[in-house]
């Protein structure tokens, strides 16, 4: 029996999950829901994710919520898959940055534009924009392949992958750099099996 259990709503923050936990090639089973059916509002649901959301992840009896945090911690938990950075290491300190600038500068920044709000004052806002935001990911990509050379690590998969769905919503400009860091990170055996799952489970539930 598999020890992680993935709480996963298809085409949402969860698929982020659904990748990680195909790099690391541990057995898993996905719980299913969905937004419109009340499942993720559940007494038994909430009782995983008090916030009535994906992904959750139940590896034991622990139980890990927010998808940079699952990255984080899966790729700690299995460093023989190489998406982490040890502690030690010099780069420790910056692959923490990539990790968490995910959540806490990009998706902010793409939401903004999505829901067509004005940028904040950027002493209060931490993102400051979406410009700012996309040329600070630029410049960290530049050398390449990756944010850390030749080593993709977790903090690749969050930041490759909100490229990915930025640039697909339209709501992150294509430039070339971005391009070719979301094509490298896209055709990884990992993100294709979870791509293709995702799909077929998002096709599943429109039947």
């Amino acid at each position: 029996m598999a020890d992680f259990t993935l709480y996963h709503v298809p085409q949402s923050r969860s698929a982020t999950a659904l990748w990680m936990l195909e790099e690391i090639g541990e057995p898993y089973q996905l719980e299913v829901r969905r937004f419109d059916d009340g499942s993720l509002r559940t007494p038994e649901y909430l009782a995983i994710n008090p916030m009535g959301k994906v992904p959750a992840l139940k590896h034991g009896d622990t139980v890990i919520t927010e998808a940079a945090a699952i990255c984080c911690y899966l790729a700690e938990a299995f460093p023989s898959a190489k998406l982490n950075i040890a502690p030690g290491d010099p780069r420790r300190g910056p692959y923490l940055k990539w990790l968490f600038f995910g959540p806490s500068c990009f998706e902010p920044a793409i939401i903004d534009k999505m829901l067509k709000r004005e940028p904040g004052d950027r002493g209060a806002i931490g993102w400051g924009n979406l410009d700012l935001v996309l040329d600070t990911v630029a410049k960290a990509i530049e050398k390449g392949p990756y944010l850390f050379g030749d080593q993709f690590t977790a903090a690749d998969l969050l930041i490759g992958g909100g490229l990915r769905w930025g640039m697909m919503t339209k709501n992150v400009p294509i430039r070339p750099e971005f391009s070719a860091y979301a094509q490298r990170v896209g055709d990884r055996p990992a993100a294709k099996r979870a791509n293709a799952k995702d799909k077929e489970i998002a096709a599943g539930q429109k039947k």
